[in-house]
């Protein structure tokens, strides 16, 4: 039989994938190097030695000392559904990334969908051209590549076809100058919001507190002040978003197995990571710079301890149980004497006794919202933490204590012979004294019907009833002065 007028079976080209920003919304290299920082923190200058040697030397260095939790990274379940569907159509799909290979073998063995795998090693750094050239060489034919940026820009242009992830309409458009482009996954957009949510803007209500010891002499400032008050505001903001993006960055693994912090702009990948590597330090210098610029030299001092004690917080104090939430608690009361600093008083015992107080049960609620949390999950533990479900009936009391505490105290401070130097009317304070004590109870009772699943202040902020309390209360005290 004659063979020769049969055409040949003509076989779909291999499909070769990259890894950070197409396959994941992440980056390895910089979320193993955030991993060693935050194993050892001396680390930073290793890091900068590395990098004088080489992305592949410093790849190859972070990769044998930090391991990384492939199995909750964020996988686009659209790059996967692609691959899905080339391995049923019977093509050979490979992994080319610019990662190390440690990783980039974990990810392959965690998905088990790849036919080989391409990526960095001790002696060379797989981007780009050096990428390009590897595919080649494993190819050896026409090949389809799914990409995120400008580094693959060369290989779209080699390749028959080009499958554009997450990229700028810019981008795609070059891509399509250079090469048929198949699909394009998720096209990014702008990002703004993302960024806002991660900086937390619903949290700097929490900074308000600067405004707590100029309301007993609020008859007697003026607008200056008032104005110098509010940058005081905007400055904790941006200090506080600084933070707020650190402490993602450094609780990413954990965050991404917790059932609501997953959701995260950073740990769900919404917001690049070199995004907020680049805008944490923006913040807090732009947050020095007012501070610096037009606010007294004491608040600077108030900011700069306040910023070292959340560094604290970030990196070490929140795994250790019953200091995180007197840290906390701290934190609240800091901003108070940060506004005080601004308008020069000397605030009294009475308004920082009832910060720590009320504040400590905040923050030992918001601790056991999470460890009920855990419980309800059948976890024994809370990641990134140091509390265990067994320490539920501690935290619960601890904080419901505490909470009565802080009201006791502002009645107390009803009767003192302070509040009638501020106050020309102190008897109606009386009616903010039941308002906070109902308040408080709610919120514990509601804690422990799993009905609060929010930072306390955020709850608080969002629910009927407590913006009614939070607005007669703010009268009663209007009307005392």
């Amino acid at each position: 039989m004659d063979l020769s007028c049969i055409p040949p079976m003509v076989t779909a080209p291999p499909l070769y994938v990259d890894l950070d920003g197409t396959l994941i919304a992440s980056d390895l290299l910089i979320e193993s190097a955030l991993v060693l920082v935050k194993q050892r923190p001396l680390a930073i200058f290793d890091l900068l030695g590395w990098i004088l040697q080489g992305k592949a030397t410093l790849k190859t260095r972070i990769a044998q000392e930090v391991e990384l939790d492939v199995a909750h990274l964020p996988y686009d379940h659209e790059v996967l559904a692609l691959i899905a569907r080339a391995r049923s159509e019977g093509r050979k799909v490979v992994l080319a990334t610019a990662s190390h290979r440690k990783y980039a073998d974990a990810v392959a063995a965690h998905l088990r969908v790849f036919d080989a795998v391409l990526a960095t090693d001790s002696q060379k750094n797989r981007s780009g051209l050096a990428k390009l050239e590897a595919i080649q060489a494993d190819a050896d034919g026409p090949f389809c590549y799914a990409g995120n940026s400008a580094a693959d820009l060369p290989i779209w242009q080699a390749a028959e076809s080009a499958i554009v992830v997450t990229a700028s309409p810019a981008l795609v458009r070059r891509a399509a100058a250079r090469a048929r482009v198949d699909a394009v996954v998720r096209p990014a957009g702008m990002g703004i919001a993302a960024v806002l949510r991660a900086m937390r803007l619903h949290q700097w209500v929490k900074n308000l507190l600067v405004f707590m010891p100029a309301v007993p002499l609020a008859a007697q400032l003026g607008w200056p002040a008032v104005w110098t008050l509010l940058l005081a505001f905007f400055c904790f903001g941006l200090c506080a978003s600084s933070v707020y993006l650190l402490n993602d960055l450094l609780d990413i693994d954990a965050d991404r197995q917790h059932p609501t912090k997953s959701r995260r702009p950073i740990p769900s990948g919404a917001m690049p990571l070199a995004w907020a590597v680049m805008l944490t330090p923006i913040l807090l210098l732009a947050a020095f710079g007012l501070a610096a610029w037009r606010l007294p030299w004491l608040f600077a001092v108030v900011l700069v301890f306040y910023w070292a004690l959340t560094m604290a917080y970030s990196v070490r104090l929140k795994r250790i149980t019953v200091v995180d939430v007197l840290l906390l608690a701290g934190l609240y009361t800091m901003r108070i004497l940060a506004g005080a600093a601004v308008i020069g008083v000397i605030p009294s015992f009475w308004i920082l006794a009832f910060s720590m107080f009320l504040f400590f049960s905040l923050a030992s609620a918001k601790r056991y919202i999470e460890l009920a949390d855990a419980q309800r999950r059948q976890k024994m533990s809370m990641a990134g933490r140091g509390y265990n479900v067994a320490d539920i009936p501690v935290v619960l009391t601890q904080g419901i204590a505490a909470g009565q505490i802080a009201v006791m105290v502002f009645a107390l401070y009803i009767q003192d012979p302070v509040a009638t130097q501020h106050f020309r009317m102190p008897y109606f304070l009386w009616g903010v004294a039941p308002l906070l004590l109902y308040w408080i109870s709610r919120l514990w009772m509601k804690a422990l019907r799993a009905k609060v699943h929010d930072d306390p202040l955020v709850f608080a902020v969002k629910d009927r009833q407590s913006q009614v309390i939070g607005t007669v209360c703010a009268g009663l005290i209007w009307g005392a002065l």
